[in-house]
């Protein structure tokens, strides 16, 4: 008798962390990740993670602790989990966006890595790699991304982010190529605009530069940065009272790099 009650209690157990993860899928699904992760817990705790399937919920829960910025949470989840399941990739993907809010750059290009080794054929996984590594200064592994992708996929941001490892790595020419494909592309990635600006006026090709601008201006007028790179590049062609009233609405709007140009350039405004 006493086994049939146990059997008996068992399924209703199964049954009610089955209907909590039901409910908690829907709360995600509604974007209610704290009453998720209250019912993800129960079913957590429930299954005592005794078997591969109990781990599931711990999953989800990651992904609902990383949606309300409890990251240290979320990679906890993240790393109970892959040991049991490390052939999955978007696994690897959530640990890696993880490390990417807790700011370790190296954890996260190594979780991308692993997630990457999983689908090779993911172009914007290797895109993603790419710009992590254009932004640690690796600018030849960078290149050899950005231009996989680009062999398979059209992408104004992929052409903007190729512009900047060819400037870094002292290739002008090449450089402007790409910021122009990326604005054929798409007329309105005011980001193309901005960097190939401010190349041309560390190149002092400043009339260029400013052409440019005046591009992403027409896009959003309220630019900071357009205001900031075109002021330094009018004053730059003795345009200085156009060029003050840019550095200055720039620096009113929060560019405090203008400031040292507005004092040595524009000290007027300051008496």
């Amino acid at each position: 008798m006493s086994l049939v009650i146990f059997f008996s209690v068992q399924s209703i157990g199964q049954s009610q962390s089955t209907q909590w993860e039901s409910e908690a899928d829907t709360l995600m699904s509604q974007q209610q990740f704290e009453k998720a992760i209250d019912l993800y817990s129960k079913v957590i705790k429930a299954s005592s993670l005794k078997a591969k399937d109990d781990y599931r919920p711990v999953y989800k829960r990651a992904f609902a602790y990383y949606y309300t910025g409890q990251f240290d949470l979320a990679l906890k989840d993240a790393d109970i989990f892959i040991p049991q399941f490390s052939h999955v990739a978007q696994a690897h993907i959530l640990r890696a966006l993880i490390y990417g809010q807790m700011g370790d750059d190296k954890q996260q290009l190594e979780s991308l890595e692993r997630a990457i080794q999983l689908q090779g054929d993911n172009l914007e996984l290797i895109k993603w790699r790419g710009t992590l590594q254009l932004q640690q200064g690796e600018y030849t592994k960078a290149k050899s991304d950005f231009l996989k992708v680009r062999n398979l996929l059209d992408d104004a941001e992929l052409e903007t982010n190729l512009g900047m490892v060819y400037y870094s790595l002292e290739k002008a020419d090449s450089a402007f190529q790409c910021l122009n494909n990326s604005i054929e592309l798409d007329a309105t990635y005011q980001t193309a605009y901005l960097y190939a600006g401010s190349f041309c006026l560390e190149l002092e090709q400043y009339t260029k530069g400013i052409q440019y601008l005046d591009l992403a201006l027409l896009l959003n007028p309220e630019n900071q940065s357009a205001w900031f790179y075109k002021g330094i590049s009018l004053i730059e062609l003795k345009r200085t009272d156009e060029g003050c009233r840019l550095l200055t609405k720039a620096f009113n709007a929060g560019q405090d790099d203008a400031l040292d140009y507005l004092k040595e350039y524009c000290y007027g405004v300051y008496k």
